[in-house]
């Protein structure tokens, strides 16, 4: 644990145990996509969802980026990941991504997928707003993620036929916005 660097949020008035307890139930929310979104990519067959699919992989890798990203922040400040997987599960800040009943619904896997990240885009929006101008490396990394997950949603809600956002699929690059909390 980084002493120093906890003090200094809690300095700046930031509740830092709220703070752990917020990047945590995030970090849960990054790793069971991945998973999920494992599922989701597998049943995305056929003509229309093979469109989908390197796009529902691009957000899942950096969806496990995101998790590997939170996890030394979360230590810095004190705090510790559960020892039990299925109790770290249970605390996502979001919805399990989960296949709906009909695996063969792509329109049904899109709603899936964008909900997930509607959800991401709140989570570190909040965290970003708590500690913006307070908690210079949380917020930079809060503001990453944050960044990525708004491209996730707008790649699957122009899939939705939600309207054009001017974002594009990355070619060969994941985590353009991650990467330097990955070295």
């Amino acid at each position: 644990m980084g002493k120093v660097a906890r003090e200094m949020v809690e300095k700046t008035g930031i509740d830092v145990d709220e703070l752990v307890e917020l990047l945590t139930k995030n970090a849960a929310a990054e790793l069971s996509p991945y998973y999920y979104y494992t599922i989701l990519r597998i049943n995305l067959i056929g003509l229309q969802g093979e469109g989908i699919k390197e796009i529902a992989e691009t957000a899942r890798i950096e969806d496990r980026n995101h998790f590997e990203a939170l996890i030394p922040r979360i230590y810095e400040l004190g705090g510790k990941l559960p020892l039990d997987m299925k109790a770290f599960h249970d605390m996502a800040a979001c919805p399990p991504a989960k296949l709906p009943k009909d695996p063969t619904d792509v329109q049904a896997i899109l709603t899936v997928l964008v909900n997930a990240e509607r959800c991401a885009v709140r989570g570190y929006t909040h965290i970003c707003n708590l500690t913006a101008g307070k908690d210079h490396r949380t917020y930079d990394l809060a503001l990453a993620i944050l960044n990525e997950e708004i491209e996730h949603e707008s790649w699957f809600s122009e899939f939705l036929g939600e309207g054009p956002s001017g974002h594009f699929l990355r070619r060969g690059e994941t985590s353009p916005f991650v990467s330097k909390f990955l070295r």
